[in-house]
């Protein structure tokens, strides 16, 4: 079970059917999640926090706003956590659809519980990862927000594996000077070592690769 200190998730389950909402929410509290059930996907989409974490659980035919059409709604209310569509009998291709627009993968009826509780798992997970993630980057460009024009330049040049001299050279000042910069960058960065600093280098775009590798 995905539980975190930190984030609450919340399995979001769309459907119109009403005994396939009670289902699966008896089924995913069996297990100890939160579950949050709307019977259509407007009502979903109205109701979700920008921000939130967890999964949606979507039928794909649905009266109104059908799954297709919701998820490519998903970015307009800044929804962003894997997708997990419910496919009846007949409407396969419409699940294969939204996996080619980013669901995560497709269940259909009848329910295998034990598949379903693991897809609902595994996207927990992966929201979770995907947020570490998003939070590592943004903490790596605060830190990068509080160089100067010089420390930038400095970075870029060490993240292209340029020496310490060299750098001296394309910028036109002292070697001890870009000593000086390259500590203050390395301290601001919060960078333990050289590859740690080209990492954050290639995920702020600065470099798409380490030229001394």
């Amino acid at each position: 079970m995905i539980k975190s200190d930190m984030v609450k998730q919340t399995v979001y389950v769309v459907d119109d059917d009403a005994d396939v909402r009670d289902s699966l929410q008896w089924l995913l509290e069996s297990v100890g999640l939160d579950v949050a059930s709307f019977e259509n996907a407007q009502a979903f989409l109205d109701s979700f926090e920008p921000g939130a974490s967890g999964c949606i659980l979507m039928d794909v035919r649905m009266p109104g706003l059908s799954g297709i059409s919701a998820q490519k709604k998903l970015p307009d209310y800044q929804i962003d956590i894997p997708l997990i569509m419910i496919s009846g009998h007949g409407s396969v291709d419409m699940a294969v659809t939204a996996m080619t627009q980013g669901a995560r993968t497709f269940i259909e009826k009848p329910f295998n519980d034990q598949l379903l509780l693991d897809h609902v798992q595994q996207s927990l997970a992966q929201d979770l990862a995907q947020r570490d993630g998003q939070q590592k980057l943004q903490t790596v460009q605060q830190h990068y927000a509080l160089l100067t024009k010089r420390e930038r330049q400095v970075f870029e040049q060490v993240a292209q594996g340029l020496a310490n001299q060299e750098i001296a050279d394309v910028l036109g000042i002292n070697r001890k000077t870009v000593e000086g910069h390259r500590a203050n960058l390395m301290s601001k960065m919060a960078a333990q070592s050289l590859p740690e600093l080209i990492q954050m280098a290639i995920s702020l775009d600065l470099i798409t690769g380490y030229a001394g590798q």
